[in-house]
C-alpha cells in the first residue's frame, strides 16, 4: 500500500466540494501545522473518532551498537509521539484482511 499524502487529502477535498485548490491545500497546511505545534508545546491533540496523539517521555536507557555489540551507548531521554486510535478507527481496522498486510 502506497502512502496518503497531503497533496492526495487537498485533492480529495477539492474533488468533493470544488472550492479553490490553493485555499483547501492552505487550510490543509495550516491543520497539520496547527497538530504539530500543539504536539510541540506537549498539548494531546484529540480528534474525535479517530484517535489521540500523546506526548510521552521515554526513559533514558543503555543501547548496543550491533556491529560492536561489546560497547554501550547511552541513550538520553526524548520525548516522543504516541498515538492510540479511537472507536470509530479501531472498528474499521478489525474489518481489514490482514492478509494484504
Amino acid at each position: 500500500m502506497n502512502n496518503l499524502t497531503r497533496q492526495e487529502i487537498a485533492d480529495k477535498i477539492y474533488g468533493q466540494t470544488g472550492y479553490p485548490r490553493k485555499q483547501i491545500v492552505a487550510t490543509v497546511q495550516l491543520t497539520l501545522d496547527t497538530i504539530v505545534h500543539a504536539l510541540a508545546r506537549c498539548r494531546n491533540v484529540e480528534l474525535r473518532n479517530i484517535g489521540v496523539f500523546e506526548v510521552q517521555k521515554r526513559k533514558a536507557r543503555v543501547g548496543r551498537n550491533p556491529k560492536q555489540p561489546e560497547i554501550n551507548v547511552p541513550i538520553p531521554a526524548q520525548a516522543v509521539v504516541k498515538f492510540k486510535s479511537g472507536k470509530a478507527l479501531q472498528h474499521l481496522l478489525s474489518k481489514l484482511d490482514l492478509a494484504k498486510l
